[in-house]
This record gives C-alpha cells, sequence and structure tokens, in this order.
C-alpha cells in the first residue's frame, strides 16, 4: 500500500519513494548542506565513514529501552554465532546520552526512548543514517512492551496498523502551523512472515492485531491510578471495550510516528510488541520481576528468530 499524506485542506500527496529497496529521503533541503550532523546520534558525514561503518546493514531493530537494545544486541550476536554474547559490546552513541547503539554484523539496535517526540528524532537520523551509507533492503522492526486489550499477559501482539486514540489508522503532525496526517499501515507480509517465525518456535501466544498509539501512559491509556482522571470507570471499561471490538489488541506510545516515517521513507518496517497485562482487568503492573523480564525478552526471541530465518535464506 502507497503511503499518502493528507493536509489540512483535503490534498493527497503521494508518496515519493525512489526507487524499490533504496531509502528515500523526503528533504531536499539535505542537498545544501556541506556536513549533514546527526546530533543525537554524535555522529556527522564529514567525521564518521556512514558506508564504511553501517553500508552492510539489511535489520534495524530499535526499541525504547537502551539497556534492553544492548541485551538485544549481545542475544543477536549469539544467535547469529558472531561472537560471545557475553562479551561486552561498543555503544557507537557513546558520546551522547540520548539514545544507545549498538551494532552486530548485519543487525542495528537502537534504543529510541519513551513516546513519539522522542521516537521521532531518532527515527530522522536513523533514516538519514541508512540513506549516507547508502543501504538498500532494509527492515526495520521496533521490539518493546504494551498493554494488552483483551489477551492474556506475555502475548505478543504484532501490529497489522497503528491507530489514534480515535481509532484512526493516521498520524497527525502540526507542520508550520497545519495538519499533515499519514498513513500508519504497516507492511502485512511481514507481519504474516513474523507470525509464521512465532508458530515455528512455539513458545508463547502470538496475535496480529491494531495497536493504539497514544500521547502518554495515564489518561491518554484510560487509566484510573494517575495524578489526574475525570472519568468514571465504567466510562474508561466502555472505552476499551470499544477499542477491541474496533480490533485493537494492545497500547503503547511509539508506533505511529513509527509506522509513518517508515511508510514515507520506503522501509519496510512492523512492530512486535510484548503484552505486560490485559487493561481489562486493571491498570498497574504487578507480575513478579522474573516474570517481566522473560516476558520482555519474547519480542527479542521473535526477531532474532525471523533475523536468523532470513540470512540463512540468503
Amino acid at each position: 500500500m502507497a503511503p499518502v499524506t493528507i493536509n489540512k485542506e483535503g490534498q493527497r500527496e503521494p508518496s515519493q519513494s525512489g526507487e524499490e529497496g533504496h531509502i528515500h529521503l523526503s528533504n531536499p533541503h539535505l542537498e545544501k548542506i556541506k556536513e549533514d550532523i546527526l546530533y543525537h546520534f554524535d555522529l556527522g558525514t564529514n567525521t564518521h565513514d556512514f558506508p564504511a561503518l553501517f553500508g552492510d546493514v539489511k535489520f534495524v531493530c530499535v526499541g525504547g529501552s537502551p539497556w534492553r537494545m544492548k541485551a538485544f544486541a549481545q542475544y543477536i550476536t549469539g544467535e547469529l554465532k558472531l561472537g560471545n554474547p557475553e562479551d561486552e559490546i561498543a555503544n557507537i552513541c557513546a558520546g551522547t546520552d540520548r539514545y544507545a547503539m549498538y551494532k552486530v554484523g548485519p543487525v542495528l539496535a537502537i534504543s529510541h526512548g519513551m513516546g513519539i517526540p522522542s521516537i521521532s528524532i531518532m527515527l530522522h537520523e536513523l533514516i538519514k543514517l541508512l540513506y549516507h551509507s547508502k543501504c538498500t533492503e532494509v527492515t526495520v522492526i521496533r521490539i518493546g512492551t504494551s498493554g494488552g486489550i483483551g489477551i492474556d499477559p506475555g502475548s505478543v501482539v504484532i501490529t497489522r496498523q497503528s491507530v489514534n486514540p480515535c481509532f484512526k489508522p493516521e498520524f497527525e503532525q502540526i507542520v508550520l502551523g497545519r495538519t499533515v496526517i499519514r498513513s500508519t499501515e504497516l507492511d502485512s507480509e511481514l507481519a504474516q512472515e513474523l507470525a509464521q517465525c512465532s508458530k515455528e518456535i512455539n513458545e508463547f501466544n502470538t496475535v496480529i492485531g491494531s495497536t493504539m498509539c497514544t500521547l502518554d501512559f495515564y489518561e491518554g491509556q484510560a487509566r484510573l491510578d494517575g495524578a489526574i482522571c475525570s472519568y468514571t470507570e465504567e466510562e474508561k471499561m466502555h472505552y476499551l471495550k470499544a477499542a477491541y471490538e474496533a480490533g485493537i489488541r494492545n497500547i503503547e506510545m511509539e508506533s505511529s510516528v513509527f509506522a509513518a516515517m517508515c511508510n514515507i521513507s520506503g522501509l519496510r518496517a512492523a512492530v512486535v510488541c510484548v503484552t505486560l497485562l490485559n487493561r481489562l482487568d486493571g491498570d498497574q503492573i504487578s507480575s513478579p520481576h522474573d516474570v517481566l523480564v522473560e516476558y520482555q525478552q519474547r519480542p527479542q526471541k521473535l526477531v532474532g528468530y525471523f533475523i536468523k530465518k532470513r540470512m540463512s535464506q540468503v
């Protein structure tokens, strides 16, 4: 499905995707920049040889926590037999405290922080990094945690499409005071491929469903346990049940802009998140720490299996 941009006046602007498989930068002004400084990565085109450093990247895995992405990098090191997974691994972005980045063979693992603004900044610089590195045929997957709706804790949700809190599959961005709406559909073939990998692993429940992306963790997700709450428990339950009926199976805070930006840039993308609780049963995450740690390893295990399988087919 070709991504579409719709401005406030209802005018539709088709994606300007370039050659298939190549990264597309939707910004003509970058051609005038002598040096492109990726400030939040502490990288620059005049100080780093991007093709030499990153030109072989085929898989990018992003997640909120720097610790979790380091753990994933070490895990994939062992899965691909590229070293000892217990060895220390260098943080490419060690010169900044904003994000952490690790490279293992053709796999790049990057933290993105929490929420739409943080992942948006990271994605702008990641897309430019891939472009300057002349990468092709790149698959980008967000792995993370979420709140489930109507499914057991520990279930993994592969996102069909990201929807906003009004259940619409769109991401709204304000640009120069004008509203721009972008598609949040994700690659359906990639989602099915990941679901098949989960069947082959056969260790945890995995579903394909819509993911609701919100602007915060409390009111935006209909919680009753925040510092501010302006609705009743009955209203909360009505909303969450309506979300379930609309095909929504989990809630998080990054998928909409992730899907929109990957669409525009010609990147195959997926979102794979484990659910830490069923929001129809409550708001607080109360499972024991060791259980939550095992839950958080499930997206890593699924995506690691997917990458290993893909590489064996090359």
